[in-house]
């Protein structure tokens, strides 16, 4: 299993010390270093400076959000970056929510699963510098009965294949994913449930293709917060704020990927309290709602050898890049969890 580093959204007021914190994660081997975009930050941007001041590390798109941008100049981006920074750039993709899609882009929130498949097929076909001509449900290019003509990339991308990930939540999404990716972008993945919530609906794509998971990356973001083991509920304290936001706030009342994740995990009531609570403006008491355990199941909290313990879960239940968000406030404590991270890895024995 490899590990590697996510560092969320920019511009949140740490980007000095998220540069800081690429660079470490180079200098350590991690394997990727993923950027967020919502309607803030764009991933681009910020994935070509990471890229522009490391070496060896690969940098990804965590993602690049389908509402926002054409699939041709998804293609285009993907080619640039893999090109500028020597063939280390993943290409993930997502649908984002209904908010921020009408809401921030003015894009329709309908058929994501057929709306993903045809991106994902154009910028596919667009990368391989072929003449682009596409006919969708979605996409028809070039528009019929003008003076648009089929026309090729002219950018050489580093390498003939960029490799593509899609974040996905739900069971078709993850069995689609599957299907036509390479790898799954994960967030609140409990070792635990992994099997039954995430793993064997990518499985059953994989078939659909005529596929193994040989090769597919199963790809989790994990906070990580390392301390004493007899303080693991104190650590867990500090991530109540961002589990309640996606438990409770991300998406509508009806659509919440993240709140319906955590009742396939056995949290319904607990789920539903914290989105009653976050929706009515309750954001403490939303948080004070989240149960430890989910928490606890959706993080790596404690010692070296209590997070090694982990990690071994993780890569039993089928985890292959296992990304940290490490956690701190200061430069030096987030360091110090990355550190903690690779010393982790070894002591599972998953170097």
């Amino acid at each position: 299993m490899q590990l590697g580093i996510n560092l969320g959204y920019w511009g949140a007021g740490m980007d000095a010390d998220n540069l800081a914190v690429a660079k470490e994660a180079d200098r350590l081997g991690y394997a990727v270093c993923w950027a967020a975009e919502a309607y803030g930050s764009d991933a681009a941007t910020v994935l070509s400076w990471v890229a522009a001041q490391t070496e060896r590390i690969d940098v990804g798109s965590a993602i690049f959000q389908i509402p926002a941008r054409q699939p041709a100049m998804t293609a285009m981006t993907a080619a640039t970056l893999d090109s500028l920074s020597g063939g280390r750039f993943r290409l993930g993709l997502g649908v984002s929510g209904p908010q921020v899609s009408e809401g921030w882009y003015g894009v329709k929130f309908d058929k994501p699963l057929a709306r993903t498949r045809e991106y994902v097929e154009i910028v596919r076909k667009a990368m391989t510098r072929e003449r682009l001509s596409y006919e969708g449900q979605h996409w028809t290019l070039p528009l019929p009965g003008g003076p648009g003509k089929p026309i090729k990339l002219t950018v050489h991308p580093q390498r003939e294949h960029i490799p593509l990930y899609i974040a996905a939540i739900g069971p078709k999404n993850l069995e689609q994913t599957g299907e036509i990716a390479d790898g799954a972008l994960v967030i609140f993945p409990s070792a635990e449930h992994l099997e039954e919530t995430t793993i064997r609906h990518l499985r059953a794509g994989r078939e659909k293709a005529g596929k193994t998971l040989d090769g597919f990356d199963v790809c989790p973001t994990l906070p990580l917060a390392v301390g004493e083991d007899k303080d693991v509920a104190t650590l867990s304290d500090t991530f109540r704020p961002y589990t309640a936001l996606y438990v409770g706030g991300m998406g509508s009342a009806k659509q919440n990927f993240y709140n319906q994740l955590a009742q396939r995990m056995g949290f319904e009531a607990a789920a539903a309290e914290v989105q009653e609570k976050y929706l009515s403006g309750d954001k403490q008491g939303a948080a004070a709602a989240i149960p430890h355990e989910l928490i606890d199941q959706t993080t790596l909290l404690g010692s070296v050898d209590r997070i090694a313990d982990r990690m071994k879960e993780y890569a039993a239940a089928g985890v292959t890049t296992l990304s940290l968000a490490p956690a701190g406030f200061t430069l030096d404590e987030r360091l110090a969890s990355l550190r903690a991270g690779t010393e982790a890895l070894e002591r599972a024995g998953l170097a």
